[in-house]
């Protein structure tokens, strides 16, 4: 959530920023409502101030055997219009912090405008595969090789739903061990949360009100106070873990990853191009998740980045990483850096990990704050996350940049502890 003051403040530089993404942004109504609940907010603070005054003159009055009948009634009026003025406070703030959520987060300086045209490859490392031979996709070297079962998958549960069996299910489970075991040698610690959160936890992500229409609820959307759904992502749960904390300035930063499926009702486009794992309604994910003191930040951020490169770089997979625009960014995001794996049959690029920085915009959402040890105040933190990493496109790419011309598939030398072997 935006910060109220800085809108009231320096209202063009926010316009200014938001119109990186989006094309039009009017606070006219929302400085109105503002100027209304400030107002409102003194003339109560005024009455409240006469009330506590004459309350503590009354028990004097009453000793001295003065008359204060006039003062009952004084008080009386003073209580009712006290209530008329909080009444009509009330809608007047509801409609401030609906108009607040439905704001996206300031993109950072140097974050570009617009969307996916202006998104920026800043490196690539290693090379892409050069097959001597003709190459199959994945979905025919996992078919061939019996690793994944579309076929029941869709009988299960529909399209966009896959069955991982025999080694295929081994090599999945070899990359979340893989993650697992370098995020522990790295000191962030491992949270298993629940897969089904409550609205708040989606509110504070920055998720809803907008993106409530893609998540799988469990229980009536309509009640929004008692409703529950399927994590997206465990972003959204471990931004939920210090909702509503002061955290002391010793703890920070706090550093976390999890490891859950992810479940997501809008799957994308199903080009022809994109099917098998690349697009699904439910896959597997290690999320990684800071809070930091605003200014370590920045060096946060570079460190998420870092460890998501390392682990691709493991794998020996070629990939590249994209700055994205504005537009192309989460809501919630200040800025965000893209890594991308090659899956040469899609002759193309696909995100297997997103590291942002949020700022302080989740924080103030989520009421997450530090207090300083040489000081009184309380600051937001800053919220910082990376995919450590997202497994569904990992495996197509690790099939087809690993294939060989006898039609076997090298595994990853830091998978073969958990696979036992060399090749598929």
């Amino acid at each position: 959530m935006l910060d109220l003051n800085l809108i009231r403040k320096d209202t063009d530089k926010v316009k200014e920023a938001l119109s990186k993404r989006m094309d039009h942004i009017d606070f006219t109504e929302l400085l109105e409502w503002d100027a209304e609940r400030r107002k409102l907010i003194i003339d109560i603070d005024i009455l409240k101030g006469r009330k506590n005054k004459v309350s503590k003159e009354i028990p004097e009055l009453k000793r001295k055997g003065e008359n204060i009948e006039s003062l009952y009634l004084e008080m009386k009026e003073v209580s009712n219009n006290i209530k008329i003025l909080e009444d009509s406070l009330t809608p007047l703030e509801k409609k401030i912090n609906i108009f607040l959520e439905g704001l996206p987060n300031l993109p950072d300086n140097d974050v570009l405008a617009g969307g996916k045209e202006n998104n920026k490859v800043v490196r690539e490392w290693g090379k892409k595969p050069d097959f001597k031979f003709v190459p199959k996709d994945h979905v025919e070297l996992v078919t061939t090789h019996n690793l994944v079962d579309y076929e029941r998958g869709v009988k299960l549960s529909g399209n966009g739903f896959w069955i991982y069996r025999g080694d295929g299910a081994m090599l999945e489970w070899a990359l979340l061990n893989y993650f697992i075991e370098e995020h522990i040698k790295d000191g962030y610690e491992f949270i298993l949360p629940p897969h089904i959160l409550n609205y708040q936890c989606g509110l504070t992500a920055g998720q809803f009100p907008k993106f409530e229409d893609e998540v799988f609820n469990v229980t009536d959307k309509k009640d929004k106070e008692n409703s529950q759904f399927l994590l997206p992502t465990s972003e959204t749960a471990l931004i939920n873990l210090h909702r509503d904390e002061i955290l002391k300035e010793e703890e920070l930063p706090k550093k976390y990853f999890s490891y859950t499926p992810c479940y997501r009702v809008e799957a994308g486009s199903y080009r022809a191009s994109e099917r098998g794992m690349i697009r699904g309604h439910q896959f597997n994910k290690v999320e990684m998740f800071q809070y930091a003191k605003p200014e370590d930040s920045d060096d946060a951020f570079e460190e998420l980045l870092s460890k998501a490169e390392k682990l691709v770089q493991g794998l020996g997979l070629h990939y590249r990483v994209t700055k994205l625009a504005a537009k192309d960014c989460s809501a919630s995001m200040a800025k965000t850096y893209d890594i991308e794996i090659w899956i040469p049959s899609m002759n193309e690029y696909k995100e297997v990990s997103s590291a942002s920085n949020a700022r302080d915009y989740q924080a103030r959402r989520g009421m997450i704050r530090f207090k300083r040890n040489d000081s009184k105040n309380t600051e937001y933190v800053h919220t910082l996350n990376a995919s450590g990493l997202a497994t569904s496109r990992l495996l197509p790419a690790i099939v087809e940049q690993m294939q060989q011309e006898d039609g076997s598939i090298m595994i990853p030398e830091v998978l073969r502890k958990w696979m036992g072997k060399e090749r598929l």
